[in-house]
């Protein structure tokens, strides 16, 4: 509005509309549960800060014309650190490097000598033996706060009665590199009242905690599904005007829990699931962008059910899905065929799947 305007002003006026009621607080999870997303928070700031140094100690490496990136996928598995301590130790010799290969290793021999085979400068050394005592005190502190976390989700967990149900089996036994170690599922299904959330694909326990100590466990908080994935701006924000639909892309966020549920949906794809199907059939047709947000709002949607208590989550399969998907698609034509007349035959059999317009 025009006029004196002032951030005093501002303060004004806010207030004022607060004391009718005319403001909506924002999301924050209940008390119990804040304390948990701060450790959480914390562990992924330490695991970014420990993948910085990685890229480091690669860019060190590089410097020294040592090219392990070519012949070794990770530098930080067995055969990487193997490799990078004898360097710091003083070993030069390409051929004693080598015998660090681990029999796991895609490389042979000679390809680990080749892409050792450089120029070993002092600077380089120096910034390489930095960045990976950086690493490891990195490592260390991502194990201590692995233990606070453990402690406070135990704690948390025994706050709440014991669940009806047991606790399903697991999905899948191997987690990724830079989950927590714990037990995450047990503790978090007596948390949750019983829901499982790892049970839906591409959530593992690690995302799972994630997911729970982004949003809580209240999923009263938003009335339905619809407010849950607005509120986590994955739902389509349409711009109408005079009844014609300008725009629906979903407006820039930086909620951390549709980031978790968007890195979720982006390893369906070559997964044998209706989700992974559902994925799969929107990348074709409207691109991987668009794919992954809407999959991460399906996610979103079996998230909020899961933990309201209304479904117990069951794949169907990609057949099934894409069984249905085909009967969708059969229903639009019938109905497309009828407005305009025509009948649809099936060549195989001879059915008339449609009825004319008279």
């Amino acid at each position: 509005m025009r006029g004196r305007k002032s951030d005093v002003k501002d303060c004004e006026w806010l207030r004022e509309l607060h004391s009718v009621g005319l403001l909506r607080a924002s999301f924050r999870p209940a008390a119990t549960i804040v304390p948990l997303r701060s450790l959480m928070r914390q562990r992924q700031t330490l695991v970014e800060e420990a993948a910085t140094r990685i890229q480091r100690m690669q860019k060190a490496l590089t410097e020294m014309n040592l090219k392990l990136h070519t012949v070794l996928s990770d530098l930080t598995g067995q055969t990487g650190l193997k490799i990078v301590r004898s360097i710091l130790n003083g070993q030069r010799d390409p051929e004693q490097l080598a015998t660090h290969r681990d029999h796991h290793c895609h490389a042979s021999h000679q390809e680990i000598v080749a892409a050792l085979t450089g120029n070993y400068r002092a600077e380089h050394l120096f910034a390489l033996r930095q960045n990976f005592a950086a690493y490891e005190f990195h490592l260390q502190q991502i194990a201590e706060c692995d233990t606070a976390i453990e402690k406070l989700l135990a704690k948390l967990a025994e706050q709440q009665p014991p669940p009806s149900g047991p606790l399903s089996t697991p999905r899948r036994k191997r987690g990724s590199k830079h989950a927590l170690t714990f037990d995450i599922r047990t503790s978090l299904h007596r948390l949750t009242g019983g829901a499982d959330l790892s049970q839906i694909h591409s959530i593992g326990p690690h995302a799972a905690l994630q997911i729970v100590a982004e949003i809580g466990t209240d999923m009263r908080r938003w009335p339905t599904e619809k407010h849950f994935t607005s509120w986590l701006t994955l739902a389509p924000n349409n711009k109408v005007s005079g009844g014609r639909l300008l725009t629906s892309r979903t407006p820039p966020s930086a909620n951390r829990a549709a980031v978790i549920l968007r890195r979720c949906a982006m390893s369906l794809g070559r997964t044998s699931t209706a989700l992974g199907a559902f994925y799969r059939r929107l990348a074709a047709r409207t691109g991987k962008a668009k794919a992954i947000t809407a999959t991460a709002r399906k996610l979103a949607v079996l998230v909020y059910r899961v933990l309201s208590g209304d479904l117990i989550y069951n794949d169907p399969g990609a057949a099934a899905y894409h069984q249905l998907n085909r009967a969708r698609e059969l229903k639009s034509l019938r109905k497309r065929a009828k407005l305009l007349g025509y009948q649809l035959v099936n060549h195989s059999t001879g059915e008339v799947l449609s009825i004319p317009v008279s």
